[in-house]
């Protein structure tokens, strides 16, 4: 058996859970959403990727507060609304595949809050065109051509805090598996983190220490409610002279580890336009490979792996312990199947798409598919 398809358990305080193979599939912002509810193209992208042959599957960032939102077509769950809708639609997709384990992205946008659709330029909307003031750590733009956002105050921390808090309920309730926080791609935590976005003269700005401050508060308060698998998906490195590097990651990987959190995802970049990423197969699989040294915990690649093979290179390397893949999946949905052929491995998946493989390939099911009269 390779090690992709080896079955790997994530720890938590009642107990963990454990994955049949190292696939994620990884958090994809669908922008579909209407006021925060989950809608029918959810419906139909979940139940296609609960098919795929992954161990898990991620749902996309998910704001804890309408103004957290990326845009006004994001996905939230802050309220008991958003909640009904996500967990009814949810349940529906489950339904439709068999057990995959569900983790959801948590998310606050801050600075890069109130934009516009992606194919729609992707910035910053005015108010007239439905867009809301954005906050952040400090009044420092995302963008030179984009007014600043409002810094946040002492009440303000305590309000993204426990919105973190109430959506980790709710996600607890409606029988989410997993939970990431998203520390990553230039939104909220990730700005507390970055000194190219974070300016601040108290206590959450200037050292390191106090950087990691405020998403470590958050992290904690979310512990302290949700004993399931708890993670945060984190960028390594702003690809910026002078911004957030992987050193500082690592050391704030080790805090959180202290925490209680149970697996560590390895993203980068997304925080400054500035931004030089050296682009490539499995760009980030360094980045994974030195926070897992320095937190020794469960720890996601990301980034450009789109090979069964090069995916089970990286685990057989010691590199990180599950793969994460995101375009891969949209493009090819039944990945998963693909690389077990690939592999000579087997996993689950719905019988009524069992004929579409050659009968050369079926043992991708563990069992013999039944043909066609």
């Amino acid at each position: 058996m390779s090690l992709l398809f080896s079955p790997l358990t994530l720890p938590s305080p009642r107990g963990g859970i454990t994955l049949p193979n190292r696939i994620v599939i990884a958090p994809m912002c669908q922008y579909s959403a209407v006021n925060g509810e989950a809608t029918d193209w959810h419906l139909m992208h979940w139940g296609n990727l609960l098919n795929g042959g992954a161990a898990m599957l991620t749902i996309e960032a998910t704001a804890v507060l309408p103004e957290g939102r990326i845009t006004p077509a994001c996905l939230g769950l802050w309220d008991e609304r958003t909640e009904a809708k996500l967990s009814d639609t949810l349940q529906r997709a489950r339904k439709l595949a068999p057990h995959t384990a569900v983790c959801i992205q948590l998310a606050h946008a801050g600075r890069k809050a109130s934009s516009a659709l992606p194919w729609h330029g992707g910035q910053l909307l005015s108010a007239e065109a439905g867009g809301w003031k954005p906050f952040g750590p400090s009044a420092i733009a995302q963008l030179p051509s984009e007014a600043p956002p409002q810094e946040m105050g002492e009440a303000d921390l305590a309000r993204v805090r426990d919105a973190f808090v109430t959506a980790a309920r709710r996600a607890d309730k409606m029988g989410i598996d997993a939970i990431e926080l998203h520390g990553a791609h230039g939104y909220l935590l990730h700005e507390f983190l970055s000194p190219l976005s974070n300016a601040r003269t108290d206590a959450y700005g200037g050292s390191l220490e106090n950087r990691m401050r405020y998403p470590l508060e958050v992290f904690a308060a979310v512990r302290e409610v949700f004993k399931g698998v708890l993670g945060i998906r984190v960028s390594a490195s702003d690809w910026v002279e002078g911004g957030l590097d992987a050193d500082q990651v690592a050391e704030f990987s080790k805090r959180l580890k202290a925490l209680g959190c149970d697996f560590i995802h390895v993203s980068s970049g997304g925080l400054s336009p500035q931004q030089k990423i050296a682009i490539g197969p499995g760009y980030q699989v360094p980045f994974a490979r030195q926070i897992r040294a320095a937190s020794s915990m469960v720890t996601t690649a990301v980034g450009l792996i789109t090979d069964a093979h090069q995916a089970e290179a990286i685990l057989q390397a010691g590199d990180a312990d599950l793969i994460a893949l995101a375009r891969a999946f949209l493009y090819q949905p039944r990945w998963g199947w693909q690389a077990a052929a690939a592999l000579g491995d087997a996993v689950q998946a719905n019988p009524v798409y069992w004929r579409c493989l050659p009968r050369e390939a079926q043992q991708v099911f563990g069992k013999v598919s039944i043909g066609a009269r």
